[in-house]
C-alpha cells in the first residue's frame, strides 16, 4: 500500500484497456495524457485486458504484439513505470476466479439489458428486442448479414470488468460514457457481494478529470473520434507522420461559412480548436483572436503543425521502446507482481467467504 506524505494510504486508481494497435489523439489527450497526471497522488495500476480481447475474433501473433505496442505507447505518452504499476491481465491470477465468482450472482437479464452488448450484438447481424412479460431479451438472427456468433464471452464481458476492478479494491475508476453502465453494475455487484457476505469491496466511484477534451472524429465531428472507424481520415494516431497528420488535418470537415468560431452549429471547427487549445495550452478565445480575419486554411496548417511537434518525441521514444522488448518485458513482470499481491489479498478473503475450503499447505 502507496502512501502520500502525510502517511496516509494514497487513494487506488485502476483503469484498463485492450491492446487493439495505435492509439488515437483522442486517447492521448482525453485519457492518457490526464492519467500521467495522476501518478504523484494516486497509486495507479493499468491493465492490458488481452482477456477482453479475445470476446472478438483475433490473431495469436496480432494480440501478442499489440500488448507491447500498447505499454511502449503508455510510456512514451507520460506513465512512468516507476510511478505506476503496468501490467497484462493474463499475467495476475484472480481475474477470471473473481469473475465467475460475480457471475454467479448476477442475473442473465441485467447482462442481457447492456447498451455496449446489444449493439456489439446488432453488429454481428442480430436483431435485438425485448420480450413482453419477462426480463430477458430476443435475438433474430438476420441470415445473411450475420457474421458470427454472440458467444458467451461477449455477453459476461462486464462481469469479468468488474473483477478487473473489484480485484484491487479500486477507489477510482477513470471511465469515458461509453463505460459508465458498466460500472454502475460493477457498483451493484460489490453492494450485493458486500450485502450477502459481509463488507468486502470497496465501493469504485467514477474518476473525472479537472480537465479532459473529447475528441471528435475529424470526418464526422458529432461522433467521438474512434479506431474502428472505417474511414481512415476520420481518426488521427499519436504515431502518424507529419505528412499524414497534414493530409488528414487538411480534409478534416469544418463547415459553412468562414468564421472561425467554437460554437455548438459549427462542430467541425470546434473540433480542431479543441485540439488547438489543448496542445497549445492556450484558451480557446485567445485562439479565435488569433484567427480573426482568416481562413480555415491557415487553422488547419498551424494547427498540423502543431499536433506534428507536440507528438514527435511521443513517437520518437515510441520508436526507441519497442525495440527494446526485455525492457517493456521487465516493465509488465514488475507491474504484475504488484498486481498479484494486492490480487491474492482480495481473492483470497473472497474465496473465505462464499466458503471455499482453504487448501492446506
Amino acid at each position: 500500500m502507496e502512501k502520500d506524505n502525510s502517511g496516509k494510504p494514497k487513494p487506488v486508481i485502476l483503469t484498463c484497456a485492450q491492446p487493439t494497435g495505435s492509439l488515437t489523439l483522442g486517447n492521448y489527450l482525453g485519457a492518457i495524457r490526464n492519467w500521467s497526471e495522476m501518478l504523484d497522488e494516486h497509486e495507479c495500476y493499468f491493465g492490458i485486458v488481452d482477456l477482453h480481447a479475445i470476446t472478438t475474433p483475433s490473431q495469436p501473433a496480432v494480440l501478442r504484439q499489440n500488448v507491447f505496442e500498447c505499454i511502449a505507447q503508455y510510456i512514451a505518452c507520460g506513465l512512468d513505470p516507476q510511478k505506476c504499476h503496468q501490467f497484462v491481465q493474463s499475467h495476475v491470477m484472480g481475474h477470471t476466479e473473481l469473475a465467475w465468482v460475480l457471475t454467479c450472482n448476477t442475473p442473465i437479464g441485467e447482462l442481457q439489458r447492456m447498451t455496449q452488448f446489444k449493439d456489439k450484438a446488432a453488429k454481428l447481424g442480430f436483431k435485438v428486442s425485448e420480450n413482453t412479460g419477462n426480463d430477458d431479451l430476443k435475438f433474430e438472427h438476420q441470415g445473411a448479414r450475420a457474421q458470427a456468433s454472440i458467444n458467451a464471452g461477449l455477453l459476461c464481458y462486464p462481469v469479468l470488468m468488474a473483477a478487473d476492478i473489484l480485484l484491487y479494491n479500486a477507489d477510482l475508476v477513470p471511465v469515458g460514457e461509453d463505460q459508465r453502465q458498466h460500472l454502475e453494475l460493477c457498483r451493484d455487484l460489490a453492494q450485493r457481494f458486500n450485502h450477502q457476505y459481509s463488507e468486502t469491496f470497496t465501493i469504485p466511484e467514477p474518476y473525472v478529470p479537472k480537465t479532459g477534451a473529447r475528441i471528435m472524429s475529424l470526418a464526422d465531428p458529432t461522433r467521438k473520434m474512434s479506431k474502428s472507424d472505417e474511414n481512415e481520415r476520420a481518426t488521427l494516431y499519436i504515431l502518424d507522420e507529419p505528412d499524414r497528420i497534414r493530409k488528414k488535418i487538411g480534409s478534416a470537415v469544418t463547415d459553412s461559412g468562414s468564421e472561425i468560431k467554437a460554437v455548438s452549429d459549427k462542430p467541425g471547427v470546434l473540433n480542431l480548436l479543441t485540439i488547438y487549445s489543448s496542445l497549445s495550452g492556450k484558451p480557446i478565445p485567445e485562439i479565435e483572436e488569433h484567427f480573426l480575419g482568416k481562413g480555415y486554411g491557415e487553422l488547419k496548417s498551424e494547427l498540423s503543425e502543431i499536433i506534428a511537434e507536440s507528438l514527435e518525441p511521443v513517437r520518437a521514444k515510441y520508436k526507441d521502446l519497442i525495440q527494446d522488448k526485455a525492457y517493456l518485458k521487465s516493465v509488465l513482470a514488475e507491474g504484475a507482481d504488484a498486481a498479484q499481491k494486492r490480487a491474492y489479498k482480495i481473492l483470497s478473503k473472497v474465496y473465505r467467504k462464499v466458503g471455499f475450503p482453504e487448501r492446506a499447505k
